[in-house]
């Protein structure tokens, strides 16, 4: 039998997070298709966080507009009068057109406002983005600068033929400068190249890559990390690990009589050693010295010790060479919409695997579980929430020009289709692909959130 435990207050967290993430993207997202409605004088019934299925937490009237919070937090809307939408007014549709309601609007006024909230959206992603340059600035581990290479972290990727030490050359025959930059570029790609002993490899990596990590489980840990030797980095207070007589930066060397010139050697032999104990060698400057480990049924580290591993301090011992380059606000702002463009083009390639049924992406399609996992659950990181929040604005974007029904894509397509035909669709037209599109999207909501608790993508 297997014990489920949960971290209710890692969970809550995550929780918290991706409500607010989706509050503040919905809102504005809402917000550009309102504030355009108005420039063109349409009159806008409701403005609602979420949606409001036979009762509202709250809301409020304020002039003809009633702002309220729904109790379904599946997204938002606007209601602007005359506009076929989510709210199917068919009676409203009925009456003769008026001056204030959208569907009297001319084509090149109705086309900004359905436009509007992806214009919001994408202008969001260019502002968090320079705000994060501007803050925390751009992170950067110098790919080529790793002294001993790479850390294998995941067996799939042994599969494919990746080794403990090689060094990342090319990516799809992509130089990639950035080391943050590798796991984004390999997953959409079909080979590495990499450096191994003096040589150059060629990886191929199979189409069906994400596929196949989505059926193996994977962990939060990464595919390929850094290799590096484990220096000991301190030991948090009354724990085992501050009984061992170690200090910062002494080095593990051996295991017993086993050379253990890096982590994961460290962690393999301690593997084998359970529930016994070891002699640990390590040097202390010029010293070598030695301790007496108990190893516990699970094979880890003593309870309480840290490694060092930041990258800061990795810089300090040579393993590799990392800079923060934070940006003034003039020059945040083009290098925020850049990288809001390479986000973007990244989630396109992940998209185009997604709608190709041979590489199983299609396996990972997750739901509203999903996207909380990728939130910080050991303490509101900011950075990370606002990266996050920044990434959701240009999916949000992306996925809302889809060229579906009841998307703002579609009422796009219909009226460039207007104008260019001259003809406007009826209004039993609109309504029968505003029914389409609202069935297909619960379709892909029910099979997404399904994905996320029963896998239903893979067959579980």
């Amino acid at each position: 039998m297997e014990l489920l435990v949960i971290n209710w207050s890692s969970v809550g967290l995550k929780v918290a997070q991706l409500l607010l993430s989706l509050s503040i993207l919905v809102i504005l997202h809402e917000f550009g298709h309102y504030i355009t409605a108005k420039w063109f004088k349409c009159r806008v019934e409701k403005f609602y966080l979420f949606f409001d299925p036979w009762f509202s937490i709250v809301k409020k009237k304020v002039g003809e507009t009633v702002y309220g919070i729904g109790w379904l937090p599946l997204g938002g809307y606007v209601k602007i009068a005359g506009m076929v939408d989510e709210s199917m007014d068919k009676e409203a549709l009925k009456l003769p057109p008026q001056s204030w309601e959208f569907r009297s609007k001319p084509a090149w006024q109705r086309l900004i406002i359905m436009l509007g909230g992806v214009t919001v959206n994408i202008i969001l992603a260019f502002i968090i983005y320079a705000g994060i340059l501007m803050v925390w600035g751009e992170k950067k581990i110098y790919n080529n600068s790793l002294k001993y290479g790479i850390a294998v972290e995941d067996s799939l990727m042994q599969s494919f033929g990746f080794k403990d030490g090689d060094k990342i050359v090319s990516v799809n025959g992509q130089t990639i400068d950035n080391f943050y930059s590798v796991i984004p570029n390999l997953i959409v790609s079909d080979s590495v190249t990499v450096e191994r002993d003096g040589k150059t490899e060629n990886i191929l990596l199979p189409k069906s890559l994400i596929g196949k990590l989505v059926e193996k489980k994977r962990s939060d840990a990464p595919l390929l990390g850094i290799r590096f030797p484990l220096w000991f980095g301190g030991a948090e207070k009354s724990s085992v690990a501050s009984t061992l007589g170690m200090q910062r930066w002494d080095k593990i060397i051996k295991v017993d009589s086993v050379l253990t010139p890096y982590v994961a050697d460290v962690a393999r032999e301690l593997e084998k050693k359970k529930n016994s104990t070891v002699t640990i060698t390590f040097t202390r400057g010029q010293q070598e010295l030695t301790s007496q480990w108990a190893i516990d049924s699970i094979g880890s580290l003593p309870v309480g010790m840290k490694i060092i591993g930041k990258p800061e301090s990795l810089d300090t011992a040579g393993v590799l060479k990392y800079d923060v380059k934070k940006y003034g606000f003039f020059e945040a702002l083009p290098a925020g919409v850049l990288l809001a463009g390479e986000k973007l083009g990244w989630y396109v390639d992940q998209f185009k695997k997604i709608l190709n049924p041979s590489t199983g992406a299609y396996k990972g399609v997750g739901g509203f579980k999903a996207m909380g996992s990728v939130f910080s659950g050991d303490g509101w990181d900011w950075e990370h929430f606002w990266n996050i929040t920044a990434f959701f604005s240009i999916i949000l974007a992306f996925m809302n020009l889809l060229p579906i029904p009841a998307l703002d894509g579609g009422h796009v397509l219909f009226t460039l289709g207007e104008m260019v035909t001259g003809r406007k669709p009826s209004e039993k037209f609109l309504e029968y692909a505003q029914i389409a599109g609202m069935v297909i999207l619960l379709a892909l909501m029910l099979y997404a959130n399904g994905n996320d608790w029963f896998g239903w993508g893979r067959g579980k």
